[in-house]
């Protein structure tokens, strides 16, 4: 197992050279970058667009600021090197810290992902266990239709579709995004909480909606194969009631593979974080990717590039954790 879990970690090294290295030279090829975007804002329309020369000399000054006037190869040794010393570089629009500004925001995304994650896997696991067990059922055809359909809506739109039915126009049950009420800081504590819980109900159930076909699936899949093992009979020959094996025996088994995948499934609940904040004017990383891209702040981008593959490989390596936990006789070798 230490020898499994020592090989995943050297393996995070040439995984991010391989990430930054792509998205370096793409942020490097996009049209509109930071350059071009301060000339347009510089050059006011009473000035002469058809003098190239204030605009070329703009230009040269601008690529010196942001570094942009070495190779795109010298550039990227140059931004590696201070990557690894820990320097995420400044923020173009901000001039902060990049770690700075997405240390402000990861505990944000990260709640209400953790939050949708663990609620889908807490509905999802006896429901995919339900549908096993009543395979063919009229339970379990109607549960297919209803979990196909919200894995069908987009997190963004299924966003919208909540604000309009239960924030807008329609109902009133629920807050019209963000994170908090203008009067936060008047409440008390008790209802500091409330309005926080408040908020967070739509924006996690879309996170926990978008996931529940994938976990039920997997887990109704698990669930049918180790049914069908032989030593369910054997169990049951020997005198054990079928409500025992499948508490003592099947579920554990079953449970492997959907652990496994937990790792992945987060990793969708990361990408789509940044629709939903989007959306719901939530200010985490996923709202500061959208923005960033949005203004070329490449800085900002490669560091929330690199966080997110480091966070989706934490997941992977923790779920590999949680399936030891589960069925400590797996040695992963």
């Amino acid at each position: 197992m230490l020898r499994y879990l020592l090989h995943r970690i050297f393996l995070i090294i040439p995984t991010l050279i391989g990430i930054t290295v792509v998205c370096f030279f793409i942020t490097r090829l996009l049209p509109g970058g930071p350059v071009e975007q301060s000339i347009h804002k510089m050059i006011s329309p009473s000035k002469d667009m058809t003098d190239t020369s204030v605009e070329n000399s703009e230009s040269e000054e601008l690529k010196k600021i942001y570094g942009f006037d070495k190779p795109v190869v010298t550039q990227y040794f140059y931004w590696l090197s201070r990557l690894m010393a820990g320097d995420f570089g400044e923020s173009f629009l901000t001039h902060k810290p990049v770690i700075t500004e997405i240390g402000e925001r990861i505990p944000i995304t990260l709640t209400y992902c953790l939050t949708g994650f663990f609620l889908a896997y807490l509905i999802c696991i006896p429901l995919g266990a339900a549908k096993a067990l009543k395979h063919n059922s009229l339970f379990d055809s109607i549960s297919n239709i209803l979990i196909y359909i919200g894995y069908s809506i987009p997190g963004f739109a299924l966003g919208v579709l909540f604000l309009v039915l239960f924030a807008g126009s329609f109902l009133h049950i629920f807050p019209f995004g963000r994170m908090v009420s203008d009067n936060f800081e008047y409440l008390s504590l008790h209802m500091k909480v409330f309005d926080y819980i408040h908020h967070m109900i739509l924006p996690v159930l879309c996170y926990a909606i978008c996931g529940f076909a994938v976990i039920t699936t997997s887990m109704k899949k698990s669930l049918m194969e180790e049914l069908g093992k032989e030593y369910i009979k054997s169990a049951i020959a020997k005198g054990l009631t079928f409500k025992k094996v499948i508490i003592q025996h099947v579920l554990k088994n079953a449970i492997i593979p959907v652990l496994k995948g937990s790792g992945s499934v987060f990793s969708f609940f990361l990408a789509g974080s940044i629709f939903i904040e989007k959306v719901f004017n939530i200010p985490g990383i996923g709202l500061l990717g959208y923005e960033s891209i949005i203004f070329r702040n490449y800085p900002v981008v490669l560091g929330l590039i690199i966080i997110q593959t480091l966070l989706n490989i934490g997941g992977l390596f923790v779920a590999d954790v949680f399936i030891l936990l589960a069925h400590p006789r797996i040695t992963f070798e």
